[in-house]
């Protein structure tokens, strides 16, 4: 057993490490955006990691063994780049079957 207050002292501890990466990962994802739209092009494979290390810092601050997992492991950049991989994998699908569609719009005159 590993009693009630070790259990709430864990999930204290995961959370704060959740906050932690989600704050320094967060500010390098953003930092990547913005070298990205300077360059000039669409950061896709940035917004990707952007989302995956939002979720990642909710599955820590979220109590529980597998949600801390799944949660560090979106946290963690080389595997979240698998997670990233498997997006495009099926954003692609689903663009090349017809269920989604993309549409630009420009305001260049």
């Amino acid at each position: 057993m590993i009693g009630a207050l070790n259990t709430v002292l864990i999930i204290l501890i995961t959370a704060s490490l959740g906050a932690y990466l989600a704050k320094s990962q967060g500010f390098r994802v953003l930092r990547e955006i913005q070298e990205a739209t300077s360059r000039g092009y669409m950061p896709g494979n940035e917004l990707l990691h952007g989302f995956f290390v939002l979720v990642g810092s909710f599955a820590l601050l979220t109590p529980g063994f597998l949600s801390d997992i799944i949660g560090l492991s979106m946290l963690i950049p080389q595997i979240r780049g698998i997670y990233v991989e498997m997006a495009k994998g099926i954003i692609r699908k689903k663009i090349q079957n017809g269920q989604w569609q993309m549409r630009m719009y420009t305001n260049f005159r």
